[in-house]
């Protein structure tokens, strides 16, 4: 065969071969693109929800509170997302993503404040910015679950102090054993969105505030539980259905993609398990107070999505009602027993976050694809050293406030109400003639 034949036939077709090498790899390139920007843009609208969990929080709070208080409940839980998008912006965010030069740990660093320059080569789902924002959404709603329960009697600058260390030291430290590749993951703990790592971490901090500043005024009377008035039902009801609604973002943008099947098993999850929340808030509390309590069917409603979140991903339809439907009668049965212990949590944060975050974390290693002893114990593993963690280090915080510039406002002010004393204002000024 004549060499110099097919060296000319090569010579003919090589452009034609390397404009469609080119060809091939800028529509590689295109698709990479079209598929940062869908998960970019899903991941987004993520950020968006869970932000809105944060007027859900300020709704539920304020209504299941007393109408003295409004304004200082609303004062506080605005303040906290804007703290805690500041305190982890300086720190929080290199501290829960550090990267572990030598392997799985408990601490390590990157440094104060963002990378100015982070380029789209950052992650092939979404952008550095993205992802911080993520992250910086939970990080915030660690925080506002303690505000709910010390409501009503805690001093305003010692909650903010709390506030700005918790959410920029101790939350994101803890959160880097998992999700920043730490030891727990190493270990083989496993929590998909948070509850252990955002609900337990709140309610171990919220326990550690009612304990150490005590029950409101009035709250137990001669063995007696005296229930305290909240301002509005209506208000505690459309926060609880913006915390629903806020958290298909929460536990759906935890897929850290837009992939079709993972999304949509995990919104399903999700929302089975609220609505069985739901139902088992309403029948153990009918069954306990012998009453329709509405209270009971709310906070149901968020046990069952804080049962889910640790394992949304790996159940079927049938566990998550299962696992909703447990968590709804567990926050009924917390609730109780914090009362018998004289335990005074507001709105009941600690019953919902922490009693129902321990319970969703545990059902991993109960149910769905990752049943078995051996992550049963990895997960209650996780659970003894997260809780010990958030919760020695925010009694420290609290009993240091408490002995420097005081945690506790006024028996004067408690009485008569915040707003009047703190803030000068009314929530509510509707008048009748």
């Amino acid at each position: 065969m004549d060499l110099s034949l097919i060296s000319s036939i090569q010579g003919l077709f090589s452009p034609l071969l390397a404009a469609n090498l080119e060809s091939t790899a800028t529509a590689a390139s295109e698709i990479n693109l079209e598929i940062l920007t869908v998960n970019n843009l899903w991941m987004m609208l993520c950020i968006a929800l869970v932000f809105i969990m944060h007027l859900g929080f300020a709704c539920v709070e304020a209504g299941f509170t007393q109408s003295k208080n409004t304004v200082n409940i609303l004062f506080k839980n605005t303040l906290t997302p804007a703290i805690g998008l500041v305190s982890y912006t300086i720190i929080g965010f290199n501290l829960m993503y550090p990267e572990f030069a030598d392997g799985p740990g408990w601490f390590d660093f990157n440094g104060f404040f963002l990378d100015d320059f982070a380029g789209l080569d950052y992650n092939q789902n979404y952008t550095y910015w993205t992802d911080f924002l993520f992250q910086a959404m939970f990080a915030a709603t660690a925080a506002t679950i303690v505000s709910g329960a010390v409501a009503e009697r805690i001093k305003i600058s010692a909650y903010f102090i709390f506030t700005i260390i918790f959410v920029g030291f101790v939350y994101p430290a803890i959160g880097s054993w998992q999700w920043g590749g730490g030891a727990l993951a190493a270990m083989g703990f496993y929590d998909f969105a948070g509850s252990t790592l955002v609900h337990s971490v709140g309610g171990w901090g919220a326990l550690a505030g009612i304990i150490v500043l005590g029950p409101r005024i009035g709250k137990y009377v001669n063995g007696k539980v005296i229930d305290k008035e909240g301002s509005s039902v209506p208000l505690a009801t459309i926060g609880v259905f913006l915390l629903w609604f806020g958290w298909f973002g929460f536990n759906g943008g935890s897929v850290l993609s837009a992939e079709p099947q993972a999304t949509s098993l995990v919104i399903m999850n999700t929302s089975l398990a609220a609505a069985a929340g739901a139902l088992g808030g309403f029948v153990m509390g009918y069954f306990t107070f012998k009453r329709l309590d509405l209270g009971m069917v709310l906070n149901g409603t968020l046990a069952g999505l804080v049962g889910i979140t640790a394992g949304a991903d790996l159940m079927t339809p049938g566990l998550s009602l299962l696992i909703g439907f447990i968590a709804g009668n567990l926050v009924v049965l917390s609730a109780i027993g914090l009362d018998k212990l004289k335990l005074d949590d507001a709105v009941g944060a600690v019953s919902v976050h922490l009693t129902c975050g321990i319970f969703g974390t545990l059902a991993v290693g109960i149910f769905g694809a990752k049943a078995g002893w051996e992550q049963f114990i990895n997960q209650l593993i996780g659970v003894a050293v997260c809780g010990a963690a958030a919760f020695g280090c925010a009694i420290i915080l609290f009993y240091l406030l408490k002995k420097t510039i005081g945690l506790r406002v006024s028996k004067k002010h408690e009485e008569q109400g915040l707003d009047s004393h703190e803030h000068g204002i009314r929530g509510y000024t509707i008048t009748y003639e």
